[in-house]
């Protein structure tokens, strides 16, 4: 049976499900192990990691390894003797050393439906592509990339507008949830591990950086559109206009009537098709896109009816290099 139990995981994604273990009666934390704290924001002050913050509200003493697997953190681990480890977005792969301590051992919260999307951004990435819908799986973990064998699944349908922000909160939830359900049929001897196959049907699901950002207007309207979705609120999609950074936060995809007689002017992907007062579409490679809130260098965020009065884009200027 479990009772005592240490938490792993450091940015807001882990926070629901460390509260979940705090709220609960079934479960003492005796311990969270979290990223060490970074310098953040323009002034480069030092902050605490969220699950740090919420640890220590709690009362909860915190450990922050620079790597897990030296000598000494396996020392504390085994002092603490707990009965599970919950692992949660924590940032470091965990050592053999570590995994076979726990009596029930390391019990992982991953946002995707295992096995599609192991990685570091499975959530953005179901964005990304397009998928219709997402999830939660719990896995007890081995040596591998979240190759470890699935315990319970959860299954979120994605909304046509959802965001990788919106995702992100609404698998935070849904993972706080499962965890605790996972540990209950863990403890009740009534949990069930499926092993994975060797091979994902997704590809890896790497850490996003600013670059994924750029926009390649050759692609077509729902691939942009889907990418706009999927970095936002972060790294965000972006373009150049008048040689600056244009940041675009949301936009509709409107496909092309194939009538000769339409009115739209045709040009190269990336450049203004159609521009009004309170209407931009760009062309892409496939389709229209319409944009609809934007962000210029500098400014903040803004409607297109905005940015068009203050940036009066002519019929074919291009977005781009």
């Amino acid at each position: 049976m479990i009772k005592n139990v240490v938490f792993m995981g450091t940015p807001d994604f882990a926070v629901g499900t460390l509260r979940a273990l705090i709220d609960s009666d079934k479960y003492h934390v005796q311990a969270v192990f979290t990223q060490p704290d970074k310098p953040k924001g323009r002034g480069k002050a030092v902050q605490m990691t969220p699950v740090k913050e919420l640890a220590l509200a709690a009362g909860i003493p915190v450990y922050q390894p620079v790597k897990i697997r030296e000598p000494q953190w396996v020392e504390v681990l085994t002092q603490l003797a707990p009965d599970a480890i919950v692992v949660v977005a924590f940032g470091q792969m965990i050592p053999r050393s570590i995994l076979e301590l726990p009596a029930w051992g390391c019990i992982n919260v991953h946002a995707s439906l295992l096995p599609m999307y192991r990685g570091a951004a499975p959530i953005q990435w179901a964005v990304i592509n397009g998928d219709r819908e997402s999830g939660v799986t719990t896995m007890r973990m081995d040596e591998g990339l979240d190759t470890g064998d699935m315990i319970l699944k959860e299954v979120v349908p994605l909304a046509e507008d959802e965001t990788g922000g919106s995702l992100f909160d609404r698998l935070s939830r849904t993972g706080a949830g499962l965890l605790i359900r996972t540990l209950d049929e863990i403890s009740a001897g009534t949990a069930t591990y499926e092993k994975q196959p060797a091979k994902s049907p997704t590809p890896y699901a790497a850490m996003l950086t600013k670059k994924d950002g750029a926009i390649d207007w050759t692609k077509s309207a729902k691939e942009i559109e889907c990418l706009v979705r999927g970095l936002n609120p972060w790294p965000s999609a972006y373009t150049k206009y008048r040689g600056k950074m244009l940041k675009i936060w949301a936009a509709e995809v409107e496909m092309q009537d194939s009538d000769p007689n339409q009115t739209d002017h045709v040009c190269a992907p990336g450049c203004a098709a159609v521009v009004t007062k309170n209407v931009l579409k760009i062309q892409t490679g496939s389709g229209l896109l319409s944009v609809k809130e934007l962000q210029p260098e500098g400014k903040k965020r803004m409607e297109v009816d905005a940015f068009l009065r203050g940036y009066p884009v002519e019929c074919g200027e291009c977005f781009q290099e």
